[in-house]
């Protein structure tokens, strides 16, 4: 039978042989979060599409080429969520969190959509992990989440190097928009015609452009770093030192504007050259105007998001540490209805213990159960049938080297020669083993 369709372009299926991969890393980051203070939230697939025209500006390609927006049934404009930091902070703004004790600290884990072309690490449909800490304008604030960035990848064995730039304040960008702008202008019509509206609207976009001659004409480019005021040059000097004295490593690198329009001074990304060309696997920096800019408070803030995707790539390609995949324990074949209802009854009780255990439910032949046992690979495997419910007793293979151990069908989980302490008696071993290894 054909398939009647297939996934849409820019979408990946999860299947359950990598769903473990995922799991292990959403568990570790949030984990990780939680040691800096970082507690979950959770905001909705979709906002009214005002709200990223305002936060991620209208001048970038986000906004102008990328967003998924349509109109709901009430004539509303909608957008499927291009980032996380914008639908937090509504979120922060409409129920009153920045009110609490400062700063606030929120993670999340999130699906994300732009229209873009697909590529390896780069989908329609991806996911991020992210943080934003609100409320502070020091620039320790700025050093604590990007050292935990820096925590993160030293835990999950990834080899990426952090970058540095700061891209000022309004004021002092007003200085250097103008400046960039009489560089570029002076070859405007070389400029890709992207670039040629950029040019007008936000000259620092221009030095983003991936087009081969724009990248030519911006080597000559001023520089943010030297245009900074006296106060965008102490913050990032406090940052710096900051990082020195954490012990992380650093490169300045000030080209580094970022994508979206909202970001103000510091700005970062951590990038590796383990998946092909030189990656950015994290961004993030310093957006003191967004959240009045959104309608809340006077209030600085600072974040970053990295894409699981290429999370995911860079750990594989640095031969990162994965858990094993999950070990079904034990497959309790059956002859009979009887029987089956006792095979159901002992994986019940190796269930409610925390163990993956299986019975047939698909009324199997004996040689079909224990073939569907080894694709499994389950570590135990039993057989009852009329002469084992007559004697009470089954006999457990362990099915790695055929050791037989009998024990009781009636037994209480927790007597000896119960099939709970037979599974929980194997994994004693399985620890001793590890540690004499060791």
């Amino acid at each position: 039978m054909a398939i009647l369709t297939k996934g849409p372009r820019g979408t990946q299926d999860v299947l359950p042989a990598q769903s473990y991969k995922w799991q292990y890393l959403e568990k570790k980051v949030m984990e990780i979060a939680g040691l800096y203070g970082f507690r979950e939230i959770r905001v909705p697939t979709f906002e009214h599409t005002e709200l990223f025209n305002r936060s991620v500006g209208d001048t970038t390609d986000v906004v102008q080429k990328e967003m998924y927006t349509f109109e709901d049934k009430g004539g509303r404009s909608i957008t499927l969520r291009p980032e996380g930091t914008a639908g937090t902070l509504r979120s922060a703004i409409e129920h009153g969190l920045l009110g609490d004790a400062l700063p606030v600290k929120a993670a999340y884990l999130l699906s994300a959509f732009r229209y873009e072309k697909p590529q390896a690490g780069r989908l329609r449909e991806f996911h991020q992990f992210g943080v934003e800490m609100l409320g502070s304008p020091a620039a320790a604030s700025d050093a604590e989440v990007i050292s935990m960035v820096f925590h993160m990848f030293r835990e999950l064995g990834i080899e990426a190097q952090l970058e540095l730039n700061s891209i000022g304040c309004p004021t002092c960008r007003a200085r250097y928009q103008k400046a960039l702008h009489d560089h570029f202008a002076a070859r405007r019509e070389e400029l890709c015609d992207t670039c040629k509206d950029r040019l007008e609207r936000n000259p620092m976009r221009l030095l983003d452009c991936k087009s081969p001659i724009c990248q030519q004409i911006g080597e000559g480019a001023p520089m943010m770093l030297d245009f900074l005021c006296e106060e965008c040059t102490d913050h990032f000097t406090q940052v710096k030192a900051r990082l020195d004295a954490m012990g992380i490593p650093y490169v300045i690198n000030p080209k580094i504007v970022r994508g979206l329009d909202y970001y103000t001074k510091t700005v970062f990304e951590f990038v590796t050259d383990k998946i092909g060309a030189q990656s950015t696997i994290c961004a993030g920096g310093r957006y003191d105007g967004l959240i009045e800019q959104l309608g809340g408070p006077s209030l600085p803030g600072i974040g970053f998001a990295m894409g699981l995707e290429r999370i995911l790539m860079t750990m594989e390609a640095c031969g990162s540490p994965f858990p094993g995949q999950p070990e079904c324990m034990a497959f309790i074949g059956s002859m009979g209805d009887a029987a089956g209802a006792k095979a159901a009854q002992l994986v019940t009780q190796l269930r409610d213990e925390g163990f993956w255990a299986e019975c047939d439910t698909m009324g199997r032949s004996v040689k079909a159960q224990m073939k569907f046992a080894n694709k499994l690979g389950a570590r135990f495997s039993a057989i009852i049938g009329d002469s084992e419910l007559e004697a009470g007793t089954v006999k457990l293979k362990k099915m790695d080297d055929g050791t037989v151990t009998e024990i009781r069908l009636n037994a209480d989980p927790s007597e000896p020669d119960s099939l709970v302490q037979a599974i929980y008696a194997s994994r004693l071993e399985d620890v001793a083993g590890a540690l004499k290894d060791e």
